[in-house]
């Protein structure tokens, strides 16, 4: 069986960004237009479909970290900000971003909210184990193992 871990987590990323741009469910909230994704950044995302890319992203984070939280993932989607002649700083990313991609993963029961953080249900984990055998079976050099 193919998983996650077998296939470039780019593509997988791509893969699973494609299947939810057709969920109804999966649409960035109306302040996206003009937020960015963390205090170490100086603009906004310029691709049109970062949303969907991000939600992919957060699901198969949290499929290879497990239980896992809102400030865990935003220190993630973290990085370095510039503060001009000073040492940079590690910073974290945006936790409202990672929190409503969450909420609307909650709402199409791909991720689940226990005890310990935010877990795949069985339904996430399918679609991601799928896109993987997907993703697998297009690139020739992996199809052969």
């Amino acid at each position: 069986m193919t998983t996650v871990y077998d296939v470039p987590s780019s593509e997988l990323i791509m893969k699973v960004s494609g299947k939810l741009k057709k969920v109804k469910q999966i649409t960035p909230p109306e302040y996206m237009k003009y937020a960015k994704t963390g205090v170490s950044r100086e603009m906004q995302p310029t691709q049109d479909d970062w949303w969907y890319t991000r939600c992919a992203s957060i699901l198969r984070r949290v499929y290879d970290n497990g239980p896992i939280g809102v400030n865990r993932l935003s220190k993630l989607y973290g990085s370095k900000k510039n503060r001009g002649m000073r040492p940079e700083k590690r910073r974290k990313g945006s936790s409202s971003i990672v929190q409503d991609a969450l909420i609307q993963l909650e709402a199409i029961e791909l991720v689940a909210t226990t005890k310990r953080g935010r877990e795949l249900t069985q339904k996430g984990v399918s679609l991601m184990d799928k896109s993987a055998h997907e993703v697998k079976k297009g690139i020739p050099e992996l199809s052969k193992y």
